[in-house]
């Protein structure tokens, strides 16, 4: 480690303070006529895309302190898809809801086959271009239960207005699976299109689409078994998100487990075919019932703040120049009912496995840095599975257990790097690669390599520093931050 700071000419890195974009805690602005300001508040479920010169975002329509007699007074139209944008994924513009009203085909459906019950807002939108138009996936279901339905609207603008075209899965209790939670991907070099979709109700499913019509191919086809979880009802599995990664030539499903109030993390397998099948880290199918690694997010807590539950159901997108980013909400802890929105960005390993930043992004300005530049105080967390074990109701927590349990958080802790490339306390040892921008630690003995070193902001402390991500050997995520 003699050499480590050979070469080094420019000023050293430290971390400078810059205030948050925005505040965690919107109570403030939990009054129905106060929606204009939700551009990063109440968010869950979200789909991304940039269209033109903004993201847009679509999202179900859950609402901190909701009160439909308030927004019914005040002409506020609850109940439908969310929409914003932004044009750098920072400061985001509430543009209000599309469709004026639950599309009627779907209410029929849903209610026809749930005893009277649900389709009482809609859910999980999904945004993709085709040709000149937009075409807008939407979820109608009763909760609790396999009674869904997925419909399709078009449009020839991203912020509608908004026709309807169609059904594309619908479910009851007879079906093996849930038409809940589209997200689609198209295969690039034979433009087929491909709908993954599903939850705890028998698991994720694929089906082909008329990239046309943008319903299946076959008319009622419900597609085939992509990802499943070992006790469907209890272990919660849902929110599946494909993408394609050109660079890599592959397809990788995102995908989230637990309850969404809780515990809820994100996981990842992959595949060379759209349709999978889909392995995780340690080469297991997600279909075949394991538990599957990567697990890339989870509920965590860094020092100077209470930290956030909730933290998945994500969508992943590109910028224009290719950086990937992935949404997800974020429950404001503890109580966990305020849902703010999280942008991370995504890397990928050398191994081909993505990663997400352990901060939202705030639209840092990218550098290189030094080997000197990683020198002090750093918290790290160690992103694990929940080790406490609930007893939940279709795949969600009981009425009143909405805190998350200690042995459920991810907690950061100090590390020391030191000059001499010895961590504090006799913990280990740290080498940096200027290189390739990638971090070692040897920690209490466990190699941890190929950390994916970049500049990003400190929400917890307010300022500007440099950030780590990767995975260790069990696929589980390891993050970093320098505080000082």
């Amino acid at each position: 480690m003699s050499s480590l700071f050979a070469g080094c000419t420019s000023s050293v890195f430290t971390p400078t303070a810059l205030p948050n974009p925005w505040a965690d805690d919107y109570s403030s602005l939990s009054p129905m006529e106060s929606y204009q300001s939700w551009g990063t508040y109440n968010v869950h479920d979200p789909s991304c895309r940039k269209i033109g010169d903004y993201y847009y975002m679509y999202s179900t329509d859950a609402i901190f302190r909701e009160n439909r007699k308030e927004a019914k007074e005040k002409g506020v139209p609850l109940g439908f898809i969310q929409m914003r944008r932004s044009k750098d994924l920072v400061h985001w513009e509430f543009l209000g809801w599309a469709l004026p009203e639950i599309p009627q085909e779907a209410v029929e459906w849903v209610r026809s086959h749930a005893g009277g019950h649900g389709a009482t807002n809609i859910w999980a939108p999904y945004i993709i271009p085709y040709n000149n138009k937009y075409r807008l996936y939407y979820c109608v279901s009763a909760f609790g239960r396999k009674t869904s339905y997925i419909g399709l609207a078009e449009s020839d603008s991203p912020e509608g207005p908004w026709t309807l075209a169609g059904c594309a899965v619908k479910t009851d209790d007879t079906t093996a699976m849930n038409a809940i939670d589209p997200s689609i991907t198209v295969d690039p070099s034979t433009r087929k299109w491909w709908m993954h979709y599903g939850s705890f109700f028998g698991g994720l499913y694929c089906v082909e689409l008329n990239p046309e019509t943008g319903l299946p191919m076959l008319d009622g086809d419900r597609g085939h078994l992509v990802a499943r979880r070992a006790n469907y009802k209890k272990d919660n599995l849902e929110a599946p998100e494909i993408i394609y990664n050109p660079d890599l030539k592959e397809y990788y499903l995102f995908v989230s487990y637990d309850p969404l109030m809780t515990t809820y993390n994100v996981r990842v397998g992959r595949s060379d075919k759209a349709e999978g099948p889909f392995i995780d880290y340690f080469g297991k199918e997600l279909k075949d019932t394991t538990n599957n690694f990567p697990i890339l997010t989870a509920p965590y807590r860094f020092k100077n703040h209470p930290g956030w539950a909730g933290t998945a159901h994500c969508a992943v997108f590109t910028s224009d120049d290719g950086q990937y980013f992935m949404a997800h909400q974020g429950r404001l802890s503890p109580q966990n009912q305020m849902m703010d929105l999280h942008v991370r960005q995504v890397f990928f390993t050398k191994d081909g496995w993505p990663v997400v930043s352990p901060e939202r992004y705030a639209g840092s300005n990218p550098r290189e840095f030094s080997a000197e530049d990683l020198v002090g105080e750093w918290e790290i967390i160690r992103v694990q599975e929940p080790l406490y074990e609930r007893q939940l109701e279709a795949g969600q927590i009981l009425w009143g257990e909405g805190e998350l349990q200690d042995e459920e958080w991810n907690m950061s802790h100090f590390l020391y790097l030191e000059k001499d490339g010895n961590l504090g306390e006799d913990k280990g040892t740290w080498d940096f690669a200027k290189e390739d921008q990638s971090l070692q630690l040897i920690l209490d003995g466990e190699v941890v390599k190929n950390l994916i070193v970049f500049a990003g902001h400190d929400w917890e402390n307010e300022i500007e520093t440099v950030l780590f991500t990767g995975l260790d050997s069990r696929g589980r995520s390891v993050w970093g931050k320098r505080t000082k």
